[in-house]
């Protein structure tokens, strides 16, 4: 069983959420907005502060702003476990698979302070 946690932001479906657990029951896999993680409208930076200080891998398609933060996070001493950007072009199964692949198959520490863009392949 991987260590590798993941927090979906609020504009991912939660159809990845619900997929990734049916395949994989051990996945811890969050959303922005359920009890105990960030509510839906945090802002980018507080979400990294969030992702960590829990040690979660955010997953998101936001490529507008996200780099930014991802870039001015560890110019201030922070560290974030790292970031996953979907690609709109994948199809839903294929996200999976990818994540699930990152998941079984990653160190925990592989992708800190990493923006990595799917697919790594």
């Amino acid at each position: 069983m991987s260590a590798i946690r993941f927090l979906l932001d609020e504009n991912v479906h939660p159809l990845y959420r619900t997929e990734l657990l049916k395949r994989e029951r051990t996945l811890v896999v969050w959303r922005v907005g359920m009890v105990g993680v960030p509510p839906r409208g945090t802002l980018d930076p507080d979400i990294l502060d969030w992702c960590e200080k829990h040690a979660f891998i955010l997953v998101t398609n936001n490529r507008a702003s996200m780099p930014p933060h991802l870039k001015d996070h560890p110019a201030h001493g922070r560290h974030i476990p790292g970031i996953l950007v979907l690609n709109d072009k994948m199809t839903v199964l294929e996200t999976i698979e990818e994540v699930l692949l990152i998941w079984a198959a990653s160190s925990e520490n592989e992708y800190t302070d990493k923006m990595v863009y799917l697919p790594v392949r």
